[in-house]
């Protein structure tokens, strides 16, 4: 008997197609903040000192369905049942993974939103996918909470901002099995921002065994040996 796969069936495949298309209209809204980059580029800000959350509102920044299903896949290979996302916006990459803990037979994926609208719409989008018994969002700063996510944690992903990434993983790794994955979104986009984060669980001084995959905008797949 094949093994289920939720993403090939509605309502997650339903909502996951329109979202994805939904998103490409990000294209029209980045030009919007053209003026604000602008101004950062000239003042030496970084991106998350020139573009705010709030400025970001109407943002999807997804996941691309390749990097989508790669996090799906890995999900599955795991067996993975507790599962965190650092940037959880309107919860593209959270049905993917959301639907992986229900086609392992149960577990959480816990999300974290700083944006209050987006966190209301990443709810609905779960709950019209059919995945709000396996998904969590929560509200406010990933450093306060995402501080008591249950142990122990199988799979990370970080998509939020860039900044955080290390300080986040730092909250999460107590809570990190031995065989744990930690998965980080964009770093050829960000290679500058991300350089410390990269550095740290490359240096295989600080419990990780990593690579850079040319998956989407770059992912750093990780492997932290306890």
């Amino acid at each position: 008997m094949p093994a289920p796969n939720s993403l090939r069936s509605d309502p997650a495949r339903s909502v996951l197609d329109r979202l994805h298309e939904a998103a490409k209209g990000d294209r029209i809204r980045f030009l919007s903040l053209a003026p604000k980059l602008v101004v950062g580029w000239l003042r030496r800000q970084s991106f998350a000192q020139t573009v705010t959350p709030e400025a970001m509102k109407e943002c999807y920044i997804p996941v691309s369905r390749q990097a989508g299903e790669f996090l799906h896949l890995t999900a599955r290979a795991l067996g993975a049942r507790n599962v965190v996302e650092f940037g959880t916006s309107f919860g593209i990459s959270t049905i993917y993974l959301a639907a992986a803990l229900r086609d392992n037979g149960g577990g959480q994926v816990i999300g974290s939103e700083i944006e209050p609208s987006k966190h209301a719409v990443a709810n609905a989008n779960l709950k019209e996918a059919g995945l709000e018994a396996w998904s969590e969002v929560r509200l406010g700063d990933a450093l306060e909470t995402l501080r008591d996510v249950p142990s122990p944690v199988d799979l990370v992903f970080l998509d939020g901002w860039k900044d955080l990434y290390l300080p986040v993983l730092e909250i999460l790794k107590p809570q990190l099995r031995p065989g744990a994955v930690v998965v980080a979104d964009n770093i050829f986009t960000f290679r500058k921002g991300l350089r410390p984060y990269v550095e740290y669980v490359q240096s295989g001084e600080n419990g990780f065994e990593s690579t850079t995959l040319s998956i989407s905008e770059g992912f750093e797949y990780s492997f932290y040996t306890g």
